[in-house]
């Protein structure tokens, strides 16, 4: 017998709920890079500006839920790079090098991207209306 978790009947809305603050909280990340708000205290090298565009438009694409799969693919990646090239060559383990932050983020991203944008999105939306349409 299967036992079921009591919050498993909103699983849909919480994974939406999930998306959208990562892409919130992400979004934030590049707004920082890009407009220099929030202030960050310290100046960013040129190629944070790429970073700065993937995170900010990237963020915001996953928050509304649109192209999420490819969107969130490209963020992990980014995360993932992240990690290896800022706080992986100080240390291997996260706990040492700060960069939880950057693994929890990538790994995340990559479960959005395998699950796509669900509820609240405008894939959904998009999607519904093509399946009324025909």
């Amino acid at each position: 017998m299967k036992t079921k978790m009591f919050l498993s009947k909103y699983e849909t809305q919480i994974y939406a709920i999930l998306r959208i603050v990562t892409g919130f909280l992400f979004l934030w990340h590049g707004s920082q890079k890009l407009f220099g708000y929030p202030p960050s205290g310290h100046d960013m090298p040129t190629f944070m500006y790429i970073v700065g565009v993937i995170e900010f438009f990237g963020g915001l694409l996953v928050m509304v839920g649109l192209w999420t799969s490819w969107v969130a693919f490209i963020c992990s990646g980014e995360m993932a790079f992240a990690y290896w090239s800022v706080h992986g060559i100080n240390a291997v383990l996260p706990l040492m090098n700060k960069g939880e932050l950057a693994m929890i983020l990538c790994f995340l991203f990559l479960f959005i991207s395998a699950k796509g944008s669900g509820i609240f999105s405008i894939d959904h939306l998009t999607n519904r209306r093509k399946r009324l349409q025909s």
